[in-house]
């Protein structure tokens, strides 16, 4: 494999074969580093885990289900209750079930100031868990 010639008869033509050398080169290292790597990633430590039974709390905390229509009805359940009975209702839930969780779900025309006064009225009640839900996109084309 000669890069070129001293003789200065003809004209020099570019060089058309590949050096292969150095790819050889890193092929053979990175194949040693895998022979050397290998059973490092396959060892593993031979442990004997503590046995315990348990199984997972099937109780989910209970929901609230909270609705608010275009005109700023507001419904727990399928059940309209007035403004002022609503504080009354959320303590009540508050007290049936510390960890209740309110799924609050309000039309797209309604005002943010409804919303805003059920949310403050569920906080001052001791809800902490209080969820939005939504009705999902159509999908872009």
């Amino acid at each position: 494999m000669a890069f070129g010639s001293f003789n200065s008869s003809g004209a020099q033509a570019p060089m058309a074969e590949i050096n292969t050398t150095p790819l050889v080169d890193v092929m053979l290292v990175l194949l040693i580093i895998f022979i050397i790597t290998a059973p490092l990633m396959t060892h593993s430590v031979q442990i004997e885990l503590p046995r315990a039974s348990s199984s997972p709390t099937p109780e989910k905390p209970m929901t609230l289900s909270v609705s608010i229509n275009a005109q700023g009805n507001i419904y727990i359940g399928s059940e309209q209750v007035a403004n002022d009975q609503l504080m009354a209702r959320f303590q009540a839930a508050v007290a049936q079930d510390p960890k209740v969780e309110m799924h609050l779900q309000a039309d797209r025309d309604v005002r943010y100031e409804i919303v805003a006064e059920t949310m403050s009225a569920a906080r001052r009640a001791g809800l902490t868990k209080i969820g939005f839900l939504t009705q999902p996109s159509e999908a872009h084309e």
